[in-house]
């Protein structure tokens, strides 16, 4: 007999009460279990409570605002996928919020559809054991597991391991970037191959965000950050993955 599938658990931080009771009802009818929260202090103790696969964020709250919110969950919580949702236009929040560590941002007003399609999306990515096949490149080793400096990336896993053995706490687009230059180790990857793997993947990207993105895995597998030695830049065209 086939077990019976769990049904992802979403937690909704926002402080608009119809969107809120909109968004559980929608994600209800999806197969979801929803939980609502109207602020951070809500969300901080129903996450006490219980975890949850995802969550969606609304950024601009009273108090606690949700980048507040999500700085703490990626720390508290680092395997719940974080998208981010807001009414402002600009790229700065894009830019706080991924640099915050969350996985997707959508802005408001939004369709459900494409809310459902960006949640379902990321979801597959954090329960995938691995990638899917990115672009006909051979692969960098036989082993499911790449070096990246002192550090080791195990593919199955989607695991970033420090030379001590501890793990370093990865989100899902930043295992995804990995794994990208994994596949195409010693080749210079422009900004736009990057971005259009990355849409094949479901983030919500622009250039800015790659430079995010790469600055923040270079703290994580870099001796020196300020001197890259594994994920180098290369100038006018984007980055390179130095295996030696």
């Amino acid at each position: 007999m086939a077990p019976t599938q769990v049904s992802p658990t979403l937690l909704v931080v926002d402080d608009e009460p119809e969107l809120r009771t909109l968004l559980g009802e929608y994600f209800g009818r999806h197969g979801f279990q929803v939980a609502l929260a109207a602020d951070a202090a809500e969300a901080r103790a129903w996450l006490a409570a219980q975890p949850a696969q995802l969550a969606l964020l609304d950024v601009h709250m009273p108090g606690e605002d949700g980048l507040a919110l999500a700085r703490w969950m990626r720390e508290a919580h680092p395997r719940t996928g974080l998208v981010m949702l807001t009414t402002a236009g600009e790229a700065v929040d894009r830019i706080v919020g991924l640099e915050l560590g969350a996985d997707d941002y959508i802005p408001k007003p939004f369709e459900l559809r494409e809310v459902l399609a960006r949640v379902r999306a990321l979801l597959r990515r954090l329960q995938q054991p691995a990638p899917a096949a990115v672009a006909p490149a051979p692969p960098a080793a036989d082993t499911r597991q790449v070096a990246f400096g002192a550090c080791r990336l195990d593919i199955d896993t989607r695991r970033l391991v420090a030379a001590d053995g501890a793990e370093i706490e990865i989100t899902a687009a930043e295992f995804d970037l990995l794994a990208l230059f994994a596949r195409h180790p010693n080749r210079p990857l422009t900004r736009d191959t990057i971005m259009e793997q990355a849409h094949n993947r479901g983030w919500d990207v622009f250039d800015r965000s790659i430079d995010l993105r790469i600055m923040r895995l270079r703290r994580k597998i870099e001796r020196n950050p300020d001197k890259p030695e594994v994920l180098k830049t290369v100038r006018n065209v984007g980055y390179v993955f130095v295996t030696g």
